[in-house]
């Protein structure tokens, strides 16, 4: 457990003293806000001739999509920049094992963006001050539930993806890659009418519709139980890519 949380807060140290992140959530936090201000501006516009009050999901809707195209940026140089920089062979010789190499890994990409979705805080609270009589507090606490455990499933994918490569171009290419491949699934869940075995496995996996449930403010065993799994799943795989690199 230490060298977890060794790793863990070299991670989360190492966030702050680089331009990528730093520019990462420069963007991510700069197009929600003008994302928010133009919402306000269209909902005061509406309010004008309708009975209309913005909800919490003005907010979470963005996000969203800024998340799944932001993480990809964030994991991309976790263990392929160990890998390029050569201090991989001196990691693998250490007395830390390759799980808690990952596993601090991921907890220190994922504590980075905890403190981003910590800040965007300042978004709902802004506007529960701003309309009468506030925003849906249930609303908003299942949905930033729902996106901190999307968060902790797609870093650990891009953990994973990660351990594969030793080039952070590559990596953020591969990642991007499958969160495309996930918006695709749910496109075919969407629209299609099929049915079968294929379908239902499709419809299961499908990681954007199991956070809808969150976003329209129920929080169900099911989808925690989902994520959780993928995010399990993903180290386990990270931590056997690694241990893989020993008998090269």
């Amino acid at each position: 457990m230490r060298n977890i949380w060794t790793v863990a807060k070299r991670e989360y140290k190492l966030f702050f003293i680089s331009p990528v992140a730093y520019a990462v959530a420069f963007l991510f936090l700069i197009i929600l806000g003008w994302v928010f201000f133009s919402g306000m501006v269209e909902a005061i516009a509406y309010s004008t001739y309708y009975s209309y009050a913005p909800t919490v999901q003005m907010v979470l809707s963005p996000m969203v999509t800024l998340v799944l195209f932001t993480l990809p940026a964030i994991t991309m140089g976790s263990i392929s920049k160990e890998q390029s920089t050569g201090t991989m062979e001196l990691i693998l010789t250490s007395p830390m094992r390759d799980v808690e190499l990952v596993i601090g890994k991921w907890l220190g990409c994922f504590l980075f963006m905890l403190t981003l979705l910590a800040v965007t805080l300042v978004y709902p609270i802004a506007l529960n001050m701003m309309i009468d009589p506030g925003i849906d507090q249930g609303l908003m606490v299942a949905g930033y539930a729902g996106l901190i455990l999307m968060v902790s499933s797609l870093l650990a994918v891009g953990i994973a993806i990660s351990s594969l490569f030793s080039n952070q171009i590559v990596v953020f290419v591969v990642n991007l890659a499958t969160v495309l491949l996930i918006w695709m699934v749910r496109n075919v869940n969407s629209t299609g009418t099929s049915s079968g075995l294929g379908y239902e496995i499709l419809k299961n996996l499908n990681l954007v519709d199991h956070y809808l449930n969150f976003y329209r403010g129920a929080i169900s065993l099911v989808d925690v139980t989902y994520f959780v799994s993928l995010t399990a799943l993903a180290l386990v795989l990270g931590t056997v890519f690694v241990e893989s690199r020993r008998w090269r």
